[in-house]
């Protein structure tokens, strides 16, 4: 019997209990839940006969960081939902070629479905959250509440319902409301980085102190990389008043943290236009005997040379080799240059000078070193003219670079203005790179007074479309501009993707099979034997089962007709599903010939269990390691 594709994601819990019983055998039950099902249970009484004295409970102190809430919100990132993506072409730019995702809906949703495909696959999360200043408004994650219990706690909601609420100060659970938002997000988050990936957050004073709290947490403080001070754009009001409570805040902070404690990253340096080459002496003055040693006829008396014997010779043998090669007059500068290009090594040069100056040669720099004060770019950005708290492209722009390689996945799920898209595109047109972005952002209305209502905007993601869209046109005008402008023979600029495939969360493309049968009359079961939703189109149908076979959103699809039906052909043979009613011999066949890793189908396809039992003999036949499901 072919395995049928659940309408639910992952339970991380049952998830966790698994990790644990690999571990430790012994603690691993089972016990019924609330609906009677038999389900995987952790003795917590063996697990701490296990553990021993490492066990810490009870008054026992400890140091930790906690919150009303924070059980619910750890509850709540692994519940499992009955959610899916649902294809938007009709909003996207190039669907059938680009690799970019906008996803339109609650970014913790969001999360929860991305994490079926996506763990461990993202190199970079960028997040700008809501810096929880009294006046931002934050997600409500508890789902037992009704629409109208919602209106009637806060007053505020948006057109799904009610999923924002206000934080003013006044709340007595200012912070802790903040916290339970970002918790449950950030555990999820840490599921999808690679394990050389990071996760950079933008935050204020306000809420630093909670979130690197939280981030110790969840990534674990032996991951914290950096807490790196950037210019704040605002202008300072304060001269107006004789007196202050505080000084101005002129920065505000990006938290680095890494999925793994030993991640290394590359020199991060500051272009400042550049510096010649030059000579400086070779000895110092700090005493080691062991860096005495003779140099063109001369040994320190005392003090040091620079380096080790070995390296100083072959620097020595350098420079001879240059001045013996370059008689034409090619500078020491180009030398070098020319030889670090061509293969990557730095050549080290010393000589005596005229004076009888033993010197070593200090190599051109482009740029300078940075530390954790970026304070030469400014955070705010203003791209779009809609936005008060829009990021800087350029500081988005320089975090991507430094922090991925040129094929990463870039993940932002408070995308607002989509300013990450927008750098991961400057990045891919600077260095060639193929460099995907993800972007998640909730349908959030725009107020009725605000710019962006004026411009024509109704939401915050026709903002963050539209800002993907014309910077994609602006890249592609300037590299076709240059690619006209080049010389014979030389490689014209490939042009970076500038589109993206535009999903939104939705409500499951897949009836509820697991509710029970007295819930239903003959006729609403006879319905089920079709268990797609109504209405769900075939191209819903494909995204509902691609997180069931680990294939991503982004993958190339192509509609086909195999054996007189309709066929989606994904990755090019990597799924075939095919959604279409009384599938006969010659589709099966046709199907089964192409071979491919995984086939779909929906389970009314089949009009009996003869037709099923016919499927099966023939991928026996033709393709038996395709692994076979229905919906």
């Amino acid at each position: 019997m072919m395995e049928k594709i659940s309408r639910e994601t992952s339970d991380l819990t049952q998830e966790n209990i698994a990790k644990i019983a690999a571990l430790f055998p012994d603690v691993v039950t089972e016990a019924t839940d609330a609906d009677g099902n038999v389900r995987l249970a952790i003795d917590f009484d063996a697990l701490r006969d296990d553990l021993s004295s490492e066990v810490v409970d009870g008054p026992r102190e400890r140091y930790q960081f906690t919150w009303p809430g924070k059980r619910e919100a750890k509850l709540e990132a692994r519940r499992p939902i009955k959610r899916t993506m649902r294809p938007c072409p009709e909003k996207s730019k190039d669907w059938d070629t680009t690799e970019n995702l906008y996803i339109e809906g609650d970014n913790l949703e969001a999360l929860k479905i991305m994490r079926e495909t996506y763990a461990g696959k993202i190199k970079l999360i960028y997040i700008d959250p809501p810096y929880n200043t009294g006046n931002d408004f934050i997600y409500d994650d508890d789902f037992s509440k009704t629409k109208a219990e919602y209106d009637a706690e806060s007053g505020d909601f948006d057109e799904e319902g009610g999923r924002l609420v206000s934080n003013p100060e006044s709340n007595g659970r200012f912070h802790s409301d903040w916290c339970s938002m970002m918790y449950p997000r950030l555990l999820l988050a840490r599921d999808l980085l690679s394990d050389d990936g990071s996760i950079l957050i933008s935050i204020d004073a306000n809420e630093v102190k909670n979130l690197r709290a939280i981030c110790d947490e969840v990534f674990g403080a032996y991951c914290f990389k950096n807490c790196i001070a950037v210019r704040r754009g605002i202008k300072n009001v304060q001269a107006q008043f004789d007196d202050i409570a505080s000084l101005s805040q002129g920065h505000e902070y990006m938290l680095l943290y890494s999925k793994k404690g030993d991640t290394r990253f590359s020199k991060l340096m500051m272009s400042h236009g550049g510096k010649p080459g030059k000579w400086d002496t070779f000895w110092r003055g700090t005493d080691r005997p062991t860096m005495r040693y003779e140099l063109f006829g001369e040994t320190p008396a005392k003090g040091q040379w620079r380096w080790e014997r070995g390296r100083a010779y072959e620097a020595a043998v350098n420079y001879k080799s240059y001045l013996s090669k370059c008689a034409s007059g090619i500078t020491l500068d180009e030398y070098y240059l020319d030889h670090l290009t061509a293969t990557n090594e730095k050549l080290n040069f010393v000589r005596k000078n005229d004076e009888g100056t033993v010197q070593y040669y200090v190599p051109p720099s482009t740029g300078k070193l940075l530390s954790d004060n970026w304070m030469d770019l400014t955070l705010s950005g203003s791209e779009t003219g809609v936005f008060d708290t829009e990021k800087s492209v350029a500081i988005i722009e320089r975090s991507v670079s430094w922090l991925t390689d040129a094929d990463s996945i870039v993940l932002d799920f408070f995308s607002g203005s989509a300013t990450t898209a927008h750098a991961v595109m400057c990045c891919n047109e600077k260095d060639a790179g193929r460099r995907r972005f993800i972007m998640v952002q909730l349908s959030e209305e725009c107020d009725a007074s605000s710019a962006a209502r004026r411009e024509g905007f109704s939401n915050i993601c026709e903002i963050g479309e539209e800002r993907i869209r014309h910077a994609g046109e602006t890249i592609k005008g300037e590299i076709d501009k240059d690619n006209k402008q080049i010389e014979l023979g030389t490689e014209p600029k490939p042009m970076p993707d500038i589109g993206f495939r535009v999903l939104r969360v939705d409500d499951s493309c897949l009836k509820d099979e697991y509710a029970a049968p007295d819930q239903y009359d003959q006729a609403q079961l006879d319905l089920f034997s079709d268990n797609a939703a109504e209405g769900a189109a075939p191209l819903d149908l494909l995204f509902q089962v691609l997180p069931a076979f680990r294939i991503e959103y982004s993958a190339k699809i192509v509609e086909r007709e195999l054996g007189g039906k309709a066929c989606f052909d994904v990755n090019d043979g990597q799924l075939i599903a095919c959604f279409d009613e009384d599938i006969d011999t010659a589709a099966l066949e046709a199907i089964a010939k192409e071979r491919p890793l995984y086939a779909v189908f929906r389970d009314a396809c089949f009009s009996n269990d003869a037709a099923v039992a016919n499927l099966e003999e023939l991928f026996k036949t033709f393709s038996p390691d395709t692994i076979r499901k229905v919906i």
